[in-house]
């Protein structure tokens, strides 16, 4: 055996040798304590030593008001303020997502540019539901309710039984020239009308555009309840401003040719909720 390996083995012994340590008073030399042990014995007490010291610090710092004292720690205060201010921020996302839905609904009713894949059934289906009642009935009830429907087939009605009847004014009375139609992108329907006739707001609201427009000359929108638009173009003049009020069934314009895409004394109805266009006629009848 070499010289080298025995001097490893008789190392690795070494710590395992056991040390008597003693106390002894200074001055009768008398043993006061003694105990012994190893250099293992040491190295395994140090580390026990030091993992319990760092346990008991790390949960001291973690779960008491002490960490609030480390620089770059949040204090419970910032902690709160953070958490309100992730609330605000989504909020206000919700509110801008809202809002810019709201202006693609007018732009896209002041222009018309929309495309016809984008107005599913289902999706005016949904925008319908708006104003219709889903409650489940017997086949008694169910009847009794077609005969009514029938009767007011033209009005619009809230389902909340807290909200009062919405019922929708005809805006002029005349034949429809030109209907409805999602192929052709005519969101809207025509209706032949003699000119100057007066032209009447469908339901309460407040004017967001009244302006002259190159290609459908004076035009007015008008803002109602339950996030519905209407949409009123070609007139010969309007009789209210931007940020008015207006009441169902009160003038707001005289029917007229204005506009480069007019081909004729009538009104041009366009009927929005929710950003899709609705079919006027489901609503409204214009021969009344």
């Amino acid at each position: 055996m070499s010289d080298e390996k025995q001097n490893k083995i008789s190392g690795f012994k070494k710590l395992f040798n056991q040390y008597r340590i003693v106390v002894i008073s200074e001055d009768t030399f008398e043993d006061k304590f003694h105990f012994t042990l190893s250099r293992v014995a040491v190295i395994l007490a140090s580390v026990l030593s030091i993992t319990i010291i760092a346990t008991t610090t790390y949960f001291i710092i973690s779960y008491s008001p002490i960490k609030e004292f480390i620089p770059g720690y949040p204090s419970s205060k910032m902690r709160i303020e953070a958490i309100s201010n992730a609330i605000k921020i989504d909020s206000i996302t919700l509110k801008i997502e809202k809002q810019q839905r709201y202006l693609h609904a007018i732009k896209s009713a002041l222009s018309g540019n929309i495309k016809a894949e984008e107005i599913s059934t289902l999706a005016i289906d949904n925008t319908q539901k708006l104003f219709e009642n889903p409650i489940k009935t017997s086949e008694e009830d169910s009847i009794l309710r077609l005969i009514v429907a029938e009767e007011d087939k033209y009005n619009i009605i809230s389902d909340n039984e807290d909200k009062p009847l919405f019922i929708l004014f005809t805006p002029a009375k005349g034949i429809v020239s030109e209907k409805f139609n999602i192929d052709e992108k005519h969101f809207a329907v025509d209706i032949a009308l003699k000119e100057n006739t007066p032209i009447k707001s469908v339901a309460e609201g407040t004017v967001i555009f009244s302006e002259w427009t190159a290609e459908t000359g004076y035009v007015i929108i008008l803002e109602h309840p339950y996030g519905l638009l209407s949409v009123y173009k070609h007139n010969a003049s309007l009789s209210k401003q931007q940020g008015e009020s207006v009441e169902a069934g009160e003038v707001i314009a005289s029917a007229g040719n204005t506009g480069e895409f007019s081909t004729g004394f009538h009104l041009h109805f366009e009927l929005w909720a929710e950003g899709y266009p609705l079919d006027p006629e489901k609503f409204i009848d214009f021969s009344r």
